[in-house]
C-alpha cells in the first residue's frame, strides 16, 4: 500500500467542505487586506482562494487531478512570492526611512 492510501477512504464531500472553507478564508482575508490598502496581500490571498477553487474543480469532476493540482500549485507559489515581496518591500521601506 502506498503511503497515504488511507486518504481514499475519506468521502469526497469532506474534501469539498475543506476546500470550500479554505476558499472562504482566503477570500475573506483578500477583502480585508484590500480594505486595509494592502494590495500585495490582497492579491496573494486572492490567488490562494483561486487555488482552492481549482482544487474544488477536481472534486466536482470538472477537471482531472493533475491539471487542477498543477494550476493550484502555481497559484499557491505566486501567492507565496507575493507575500514575501510585500513583506520585504515594507521592511526595505522602513529601513530606508530610518536612515
Amino acid at each position: 500500500m502506498p503511503i497515504g492510501a488511507f486518504i481514499n477512504a475519506v468521502p469526497m464531500p469532506v474534501f469539498m467542505v475543506i476546500h470550500t472553507v479554505a476558499f472562504l478564508i482566503g477570500a475573506t482575508f483578500a477583502v480585508k487586506a484590500k480594505g486595509a490598502g494592502e494590495g500585495g496581500l490582497a492579491a496573494a490571498f486572492g490567488l490562494f482562494a483561486v487555488a482552492e477553487l481549482l482544487y474544488l474543480s477536481y472534486h466536482l469532476d470538472w477537471t482531472v487531478i493533475l491539471f487542477a493540482h498543477t494550476l493550484a500549485e502555481v497559484c499557491d507559489l505566486l501567492a507565496f512570492v507575493l507575500v514575501f515581496a510585500t513583506a520585504s518591500s515594507k521592511l526595505f521601506a522602513r529601513a530606508t526611512a530610518a536612515r
